[in-house]
């Protein structure tokens, strides 16, 4: 493994784990401090725009002001975030601090990181590679971010034998050295990360040959990701909750063998993807699992909801790594750093309104978001299929003589 892939995926590694860590932990720090639900709301709110906006910041000067450079700030930002969380229970600097975009409520996030993270690993590496490269990266992601879940039962079991652990919030700081660390390996990155970087400040759009393409993407992934925010992993809990009185270990359990099954899928994704193409993979494992999804209301038993719940995670996540190095191999090199921050923020701005939505359409009847969800997903599926399945890539675009 090139030694500046190993120092991302550590980096992205401790990231994860925090990141899996305060998912949870901030849902129930939140509870702790009393917050009505108006404040609760408007801080998620602030955090999910905050990774959108700055996202587009990485999109407009990652390039410019260097992806090392810029990579590091981020993680000074992401120590930062630790303190603010950590030590102030004020929502207006909570707020701000969140708008920074260093914090997230997902375990595999797709924000600010993501997007240098994405135009730095293909560096240098042949598209076999950059698959696998990709494969091991979501592994990493998402096997660490679960044990960062599961860590956060921690502090209430350590109770148990000495009364005097800190209260949740304090558990914040723990970003405080994950934030120096990854500013430690970001500083240690070589030069080859900036591949294709512009080496001089230019008016020209950061996006060029492949901009149609790109915005025709962002626009799926946005229809993508807002078909998955009606059957976020909290709505899901809440349902088969409710349904099937399943006790909150069990879910637990539930959602980390899901994480395994994430994991694994990874594996056999790049491994298809070398033999049927990035698309073919993206699009013929991710319809099958928005069918399964659609049919988990329609069980009538835990068993058999729960396994229509694996068998989806089992191939819904297929896409992710080949959807990443699918939008680095569609672009030119000096293109990376803007698609992939103009695919992400795509994808985050119309993330929280399919929560909102689901709430809503429960009225029509208890299941109705996954039938939304599957439906949504399976039109995204069959225009990317439409669209795209002629368009090059940016190595057989490259190579194919003028006329």
């Amino acid at each position: 493994m090139a030694p500046d892939v190993r120092r991302i995926l550590i980096s992205q590694g401790l990231r994860a784990f925090v990141y899996g860590f305060g998912s949870v932990l901030l849902g129930a720090s939140l509870k702790e401090r009393g917050w009505p639900s108006s404040e609760v709301g408007i801080l998620l709110a602030a955090i999910v725009a905050g990774t959108a906006l700055m996202s587009i910041l990485v999109g407009l000067f990652g390039d410019r002001i260097g992806r090392r450079r810029f990579y590091g700030f981020l993680y000074l930002g992401l120590a930062g975030t630790g303190v603010a969380f950590g030590t102030s229970s004020t929502l207006w600097v909570l707020v701000l601090v969140a708008l920074f975009g260093t914090l997230s409520t997902e375990v595999n996030d797709s924000g600010p990181f993501t997007s240098l993270e994405q135009a730095m690993l293909p560096s240098g590496l042949e598209s076999r590679e950059r698959t696998r490269v990709f494969g091991r990266y979501n592994i990493v992601a998402v096997t660490v971010g679960s044990l960062g879940a599961l860590a956060t039962g921690g502090p209430h079991l350590a109770r148990h034998i000495w009364p005097g652990v800190p209260n949740d919030q304090r558990f914040f700081l723990v970003f405080i050295p994950v934030g120096i660390a990854g500013f430690v390996l970001a500083k240690r990155l070589t030069n080859s990360v900036e591949e294709g970087r512009p080496l001089h400040v230019t008016k020209q759009p950061r996006l060029q040959r492949s901009k149609p393409s790109v915005i025709r993407l962002a626009a799926l992934f946005a229809t993508d990701s807002f078909g998955g925010g009606f059957v976020v992993q909290s709505f899901i809990a809440y349902w088969f909750s409710a349904k099937f009185g399943v006790k909150l270990e069990i879910l637990g359990v539930m959602f980390f063998i899901v994480g395994l099954l994430q994991a694994g899928s990874f594996i056999v994704a790049t491994r298809l993807a070398e033999r049927f193409g990035l698309l073919n993979v993206m699009i013929f494992t991710h319809l099958p699992s928005n069918v399964f999804l659609a049919a988990i209301p329609l069980a009538p038993t835990f068993p058999g909801a729960l396994a229509l719940l694996f068998a989806r995670f089992s191939l819904s996540q297929m896409d992710v790594p080949t959807r990443q190095a699918y939008v680095v191999s569609l672009v030119d090199a000096n293109e990376r750093t803007a698609a992939s921050a103009f695919t992400n923020t795509a994808r985050y701005a119309v993330r929280p309104f399919g929560p909102a939505l689901a709430g809503a359409s429960q009225k029509i009847a208890f299941g109705m978001p996954f039938f939304i969800a599957g439906g949504v997903k399976v039109i995204y599926d069959a225009v990317l299929w439409a669209w795209f399945r002629h368009v090059p890539l940016a190595e057989e675009a490259t190579s194919r003589p003028r006329r």
